[in-house]
């Protein structure tokens, strides 16, 4: 049975709560989340008392939110106060109030400790692994901005340049005066000029931003490039220079007008200003081009520190280290998907994007995409059979996949999307409204998939491996088996016509001569030891086309050569009566013209 935990981190303006599955391979999973804008530090920062409205409102939400979790069974509740609590002067009576009215045991956390548990969501919620990262999350109360490597955090630290705080004492007029906005900022770069400087001598990779107030400034954004209100942000990347535009419309506005700025929070309209000119002056003080957008935060950060004090009771090891592989076997499972399947296809896929390279001219970034697609392609079957390639699209956007930016899910889930049936075409909304490089990239992935799916269409992994010739004015994919692949043949040859218009020739499949070879444990599987010409590219240590496709002992029986090759092929004869299509522009990318290699 699978830990349930509530987070709950007790902030200057919000109270938030996330509940979540823990995994046994030490990733989590959200189930539930709720939030509550009660804004306890108002009035009440720098030594000054909570007000009684302010903790009142702040004991309803508690109440609220311990019943919730309780209604989710979990084991236990992880609650931290921040800013606010830390500096009121009866912060105590609150902390006391709070667990005499809803057994919830809330603790203060220090600034500096506030910091790590930050860093830790935001490298945990974006691809941050072997890069210098600096994250800056800022609050009601305080700002905190860490540097690390991955998840590691180098150094730490928490400034009193909450959003509330900067309001209360700076922003005196609507729309704020340039008076004001200029004290505003030699304030800020008072506080931060040093540390920022110790932060950004040796050099970063990039900026995460994280909490409500960044959030909010990344929506305005995606609202000014035509995205709907709802749009993903978690990895988005705002430019500076985008920052600094909204920034300068913010202040130019009153109240009023800020409630109708498409994307912005109207709950956040008030403290808006004093959030965009401090983030942007951070950004701009760093020197840094862009600003990686991030979801997660403090109460994440709670979570990933819990499985990290018990891990031995949650799991022996954490499987797959990297965050995206972990994320798309962590949907594939929660969907019940069939792993055996599953892999087969993405081991035929990744081969057959491999040794035809010298045609679509992709790179490891679309590889990576296509194994994806392919291992998530029908989990959609866990809704239902039918429409099952839609419902599996539905679920890679909603999927929570971390690590990855929107436009890649969207691939990703339009490679899913297009494994069967239907082909890509340019009236289709989601795939329309792509540009027309992505959409080579996804007629090309999706009709490797297709392929490599019937290459698999019993699910018995008959398949063994494959040989693909280039005989000039055709190619021929030998199917090597271990097996009857009657099935496979007749599938392959049926939907072969999207992956012809890659290559751009016919394509004739065919099993080889060679006698079938029965393996001794278990079912033949593509391996990356792959029959090799001169130039071609060998799998990658991590690629699971070769983990996973490793088959008999190697001092045990033998073994047949699971090879993945393209070679020149001589004088070939053509299939009688079958022509090349004429086909979109968009179908067919620049590199189909030259041979395959």
């Amino acid at each position: 049975m699978m830990i349930r935990l509530a987070a709950i981190d007790i902030g200057t303006n919000s109270v938030h709560m996330i509940v979540v599955r823990v995994r046994p391979d030490l990733s989590f999973e959200v189930i539930d989340r709720e939030k509550e804008m009660v804004r306890l530090g108002a009035g009440g920062l720098d030594g000054r008392a909570l007000t009684p409205d302010a903790m009142h409102a702040a004991l309803q939400v508690l109440s609220k939110f311990r019943r919730l979790a309780e209604s989710h069974g979990v084991e236990e509740t992880v609650a931290v106060a921040t800013s606010a609590v830390r500096e009121a002067e009866n912060g105590g009576e609150f902390l006391h109030a709070i667990e005499q009215q809803t057994g919830i045991r809330a603790r203060v956390i220090s600034g500096t400790e506030e910091a790590r548990l930050i860093h830790l969501a935001a490298a945990y919620g974006t691809s941050t692994q072997g890069e210098i990262t600096l994250a800056v999350d800022i609050g009601g109360g305080s700002v905190e901005i860490t540097r690390g490597l991955g998840p590691n955090i180098e150094l730490g630290r928490s400034f009193k340049l909450g959003v509330i705080r900067l309001t209360e004492r700076f922003v005196k007029s609507d729309p704020i005066s340039a008076r004001d906005e200029r004290k505003l900022v030699r304030h800020v770069e008072s506080v931060l000029h040093g540390y920022l400087d110790q932060i950004t001598k040796p050099g970063f990779d990039r900026v995460v931003g994280t909490s409500g107030t960044v959030l909010s400034l990344g929506a305005i954004v995606a609202a000014e490039q035509g995205r709907g209100a709802g749009a993903a942000l978690r990895n988005r990347r705002v430019s500076a220079k985008q920052l600094h535009r909204v920034r300068k419309a913010l202040t130019a506005l009153d109240l009023e007008k800020r409630l109708r700025v498409p994307g912005l929070d109207p709950r956040r309209a008030d403290l808006a200003v004093a959030g965009a000119i401090l983030m942007d002056t951070i950004v701009r003080r760093l020197g840094a081009p862009e600003l990686t957008l991030c979801d997660l935060s403090l109460r994440e950060g709670l979570v990933l520190d819990y499985i990290a004090r018990h891990r031995k009771e949650i799991a022996h090891a954490d499987r797959y280290p990297d965050i995206r592989r972990r994320s798309v076997i962590g949907l594939a499972e929660r969907c019940n998907y069939r792993p055996e399947h599953a892999q087969q296809v993405a081991r035929l896929s990744t081969a057959l994007f491999d040794h035809t390279r010298g045609v679509h001219g992709l790179t490891d970034r679309e590889r990576e995409w296509l194994e994806y697609a392919a291992v998530l392609h029908d989990i959609g079957v866990h809704i239902s059979y039918e429409r099952h390639h839609k419902h599996s699209c539905y679920l890679i956007r909603n999927g929570d996949l971390r690590g990855f930016e929107p436009d890649e899910i969207e691939a990703i889930g339009l490679i899913a999307l297009y494994h069967r049936r239907g082909v890509p075409k340019r009236r289709h909304e989601n795939f329309g409204a792509l540009r027309g490089r992505r959409r080579r990239v996804v007629r090309t992935l999706a009709a490797i998939v297709r392929l490599a799916e019937n290459l698999d269409r019993s699910h018995s992994q008959p398949i063994a491996g494959i040989e693909l010739h280039d005989r000039g004015e055709d190619a021929l994919l030998q199917l090597r088996t271990s097996g009857d692949a009657e099935l496979e043949l007749w599938a392959a040859n049926r939907q072969a016509a999207p992956f012809e218009r890659v290559i751009g020739k016919p394509l004739r499949v065919e099993v080889s001569r060679q006698t079938h070879v029965e393996q001794p444990h278990e079912a033949a599987r593509v391996s990356g030891e792959a029959v090799r010409g001169r130039g071609d590219r060998r799998l990658g240590q991590d690629d699971p086309a070769r983990a996973a496709g490793e088959v008999a002992d190697r001092r045990g029986a033998p073994r047949v050569r699971h090879g993945m090759e393209l070679v020149r092929a001589g004088e070939g004869s053509v299939q009688d009566g079958q022509e090349e299509k004429r086909t979109h522009p968009d179908d067919v990318q620049p590199a189909a013209r030259h041979r395959l290699r």
